[in-house]
């Protein structure tokens, strides 16, 4: 599956930023995060099905704020 779009906060875990191919957890969200900023820019997607390994399956990096052990 693809990441899909979002334009609204999703009531899912997992939240990729297509601009930078991170993901994020939005259960740990952390201010540095900047989630209402991602999703301002139009940059947010979600992941079928809503699992972490998902997102890295599709080259998302975690964020090292609120999922920790990003590679970059």
């Amino acid at each position: 599956m693809m990441a899909i779009p979002v334009q609204s906060r999703p009531l899912r875990q997992y939240l990729g930023n297509r601009n930078t191919k991170e993901v994020h957890d939005l259960r740990n969200e952390q201010p540095k995060c900047q989630i209402s900023d991602i999703l301002r820019a139009g940059h947010g997607v979600v992941f079928q099905p809503d699992t972490l390994a998902q997102a890295r399956s599709e080259g998302y990096d975690n964020c090292a704020w609120c999922v920790g052990g990003s590679s970059r």
